[in-house]
């Protein structure tokens, strides 16, 4: 059976989870031999149908809100397609990234039947902002130190594998990104820093409740993997927390 999941915000319209790295959302066709799936666990934990209305990709643990009702997960979904939700990411990225850039690669789907090269290329936009870095004197690649960056990320679109795409494609593959990145850091915090996953969560989510409207403010804090990884680094001032917020008039975007 699995654990019960972290229960962030719970009304009679929708709900919010910390989903760990490496769970499923739902069943799929390339993971044919997986038990156990986000959705099934949550309904088994509520006791009633909820309705997925955007994604996270398996490996990234973080903040994911579901509807609890086929309405409900309608407007929801038109407000992650029309770009009205605010999100938050935190990644831990090989080198010294940048200090705040607006990534502008336009991305081809990849939804694992067709040759990427048959799919058309999609704008995404992606806004990151270097928080913090380290330099550790240790060669793991080909430099006698290794420096290593905290980034924060606001995807504009909602590609598949946005960020971890558009970080790797400016020279910054996220750590624990076994697509995208490089094996060699990949191994060094797996072996060295037990951190065996995917260095990049979903910290925060901002829209206007589909119900009543209100502006709802949502904060997931890091597992302790990524907790311990900060606090080894210097980067304790930058851990998110549990957070949930409303206010009572919508607000614009950032």
């Amino acid at each position: 059976m699995s654990e019960p999941l972290p229960i962030l915000h719970h009304d009679e319209h929708l709900v919010a989870v910390h989903k760990p790295s490496g769970l499923l959302v739902h069943r799929s066709a390339l993971a044919r031999g997986e038990r156990h799936f986000l959705l099934q666990t949550l309904r088994d934990q509520l006791g009633q149908r909820v309705y997925p209305v955007h994604r996270l990709d398996r490996p990234t643990s973080g903040l994911m809100v579901f509807a609890l009702s086929s309405e409900v997960a309608r407007r929801l979904g038109e407000a992650f397609e029309q770009q009205r939700v605010a999100k938050r990411y935190l990644a831990v990225v090989r080198g010294t990234g940048p200090d705040a850039e607006r990534l502008e690669y336009a991305l081809r789907e990849e939804d694992g039947h067709r040759p990427k090269a048959e799919m058309p290329a999609m704008e995404a936009i992606t806004e990151v902002r270097r928080l913090d870095s380290v330099e550790l004197p240790v060669r793991v690649d080909r430099y006698p130190t290794s420096r290593y960056s905290l980034m924060e990320a606001r995807p504009l679109t909602g590609r598949r594998h946005q960020i971890r795409r558009h970080l790797s494609q400016r020279g910054y593959p996220i750590i624990g990104d076994a697509k995208h990145g490089k094996g060699v850091h990949n191994r060094f915090f797996a072996d060295h820093l037990d951190c065996p996953r995917l260095l990049l969560a979903a910290v925060g989510l901002s829209f206007d409740h589909p119900v009543d409207g209100q502006r709802l403010d949502l904060g997931c804090a890091l597992d302790a993997p990524m907790t311990e990884l900060f606090r080894r680094f210097g980067w304790a001032g930058h851990l998110p927390a549990n957070r949930r917020a409303s206010s009572p008039e919508p607000c614009e975007m950032p």
